[in-house]
């Protein structure tokens, strides 16, 4: 089934790990299944997700360890039981993890056990070695880089790769191959769990195409520094003789941080990439589009032009803009895919040279409902008299507060124009927000879970900024029930976003 985001519809913005289940955090087992044909019955067409790859600093899914890996934490214990994988008995004493939130150390813990043992088992299993084999093949140009990086971690307590050993540090030939051969076990356990991720990933795309529902993805423009990709391909990034980088990404004083935002990403040489003809890039957007049906493109604007901050900087306030990459990018991924399913994440300092951009390439941007009632200077941009067709609104994202939260930390004068916009007294100050973005014109409306449940900030996903606490929240089971899923189907229909 096709899916197009020309196409009058909506969705709702739930990361996997946030779904329930009784092993620490979320996974594409059963509970994905049910929450897509929860989606088909409440009338939605989309499933939007954050980044799926390995998660690293702050167990954030932004900063991945690779580009390319899927995250082994959302392999479905339950599904490799029916597989004939792991024994039924390997998963009865399954510690007691706690509910509404993911505890990714007692996940990741009791994960890996559970995989070493369905690791030994696939090893015999002769039914499954050719599947294995074309996936390797298929997917050497990064898994190969990915299974040693890991394993090397792994067997380093998880130290950063610039903490290695300066030979394997500067990836010298023989000393690859002397961990290669030391490690091979290791090795073969990552591949495995790349092959197993895939396969479960293709199962859920399955179902959702079933039911008529797409999956949209994210794809952070910058890539960890401590990630394969950076480990592999240091020539792509501005890094010192250590593999340290030399400047670093962020964004200067915005609405979330007065001193700005320091990432801390390494940033790419975006002329190295050109003569490779951005095969990075090309391998990567390929890859997603295979997962995805659509694709969210995280801080749009740094590819026209993005904030460099000096690593030794403690802050982002002394950096300076610096030109992205610009439609050259763009041209090659259009030549590649064809007509490209992307969506431009615009929020931030956009500047005429950014709209420019996006719309050379006729990519929807980004509309917020939140933003126009505080003090964004763009803030009238984000009242939806003011959205066009192509473009994508929320009420809010990742990284914002709840609708609630939001709402009820608001002050008097931000709260009086939100209720006097809205026809509102704020007793459902959720649904009137949902509301307003299902009505507006643009093409795709989307809606946080927790907003549909109208959670105050214990259910914020993210707070940019802060290192730790975030990206733990989780439904409870049974949480999400009929009443938001037939609220939801209603406004749907009304505004004219039903699924086909």
């Amino acid at each position: 089934m096709a899916f197009s985001l020309s196409e009058r519809a909506s969705g709702v913005l739930l990361h996997p790990t946030s779904l329930p289940g009784a092993y620490g955090c979320g996974d594409l087992g059963l509970e994905a299944h049910e929450f897509a044909a929860w989606l088909r019955g409440a009338g939605q067409r989309w499933w939007q997700m954050l980044p799926v790859g390995p998660i690293g600093y702050g167990n954030s899914p932004y900063s991945a360890h690779s580009a390319f890996a899927g995250s082994s934490l959302l392999i479905s214990l339950d599904r490799l039981a029916e597989e004939g994988l792991l024994p039924r008995s390997a998963l009865a004493d399954a510690p007691r993890f706690p509910e509404g939130r993911a505890d990714y150390p007692g996940a990741r813990a009791w994960r890996e056990r559970c995989l070493k043992i369905a690791f030994q088992t696939f090893k015999n299993r002769r039914a499954d070695q050719t599947a294995f084999e074309v996936f390797s093949v298929q997917n050497q140009f990064w898994l190969e880089d990915f299974a040693l990086y890991a394993a090397i971690k792994r067997s380093r307590r998880d130290l950063s790769w610039t903490e290695w050993e300066p030979e394997l540090r500067a990836r010298d030939a023989e000393a690859l191959d002397r961990a290669g051969h030391a490690l091979r076990e290791e090795i073969e356990q990552q591949r495995f769990e790349q092959f197993v991720f895939a396969r479960h990933w293709r199962s859920l795309k399955s179902r959702c195409q079933e039911l008529g529902i797409g999956l949209i993805g994210d794809v952070p423009i910058f890539v960890a520094h401590d990630s394969a990709d950076v480990w592999a391909h240091r020539e792509l990034f501005f890094l010192d003789a250590q593999g340290q980088p030399t400047v670093i990404a962020g964004v200067p004083p915005d609405y979330f941080s007065a001193t700005g935002q320091r990432w801390g990403n390494p940033l790419y040489r975006w002329r190295e990439l050109e003569q490779s003809g951005y095969r990075f890039w090309l391998q990567r957007i390929s890859q997603m589009l295979e997962r995805f049906d659509a694709v969210r493109l995280d801080h749009f604007i740094g590819f026209q032009r993005y904030w460099e901050i000096p690593a030794d900087e403690p802050t982002a306030l002394r950096g300076r803009w610096v030109p992205g990459p610009g439609a050259k990018l763009f041209e090659a991924l259009r030549k590649a895919h064809g007509p490209l399913p992307l969506i431009a994440e615009d929020l931030g300092a956009v500047t005429p040279e950014v709209t420019a951009l996006r719309d050379a390439f006729n990519l929807p941007g980004i509309k917020l409902l939140q933003f126009a009632f505080g003090t964004d200077p763009q803030g009238p941009s984000f009242l939806p008299y003011n959205y066009c067709r192509n473009s994508v609104a929320f009420t809010g994202t990742h990284d914002n507060d709840t609708t609630r939260g939001w709402f009820e930390k608001l002050g008097e004068t931000e709260r009086r124009a939100a209720l006097d916009y809205l026809g509102s007294e704020g007793r459902a100050i959720h649904w009137e927000m949902i509301r307003c973005v299902w009505a507006s014109v643009a093409n795709l409306a989307l809606a946080p879970a927790q907003d549909l449940l109208g959670l105050g900030s214990e259910g914020r996903m993210n707070l940019p900024g802060t290192a730790s606490g975030n990206w733990e929240w989780r439904l409870a089971p049974g949480q999400l029930g009929s009443e938001p899923q037939e609220r939801l189907r209603d406004l749907t229909r009304i505004y004219g976003r039903r699924a086909r």
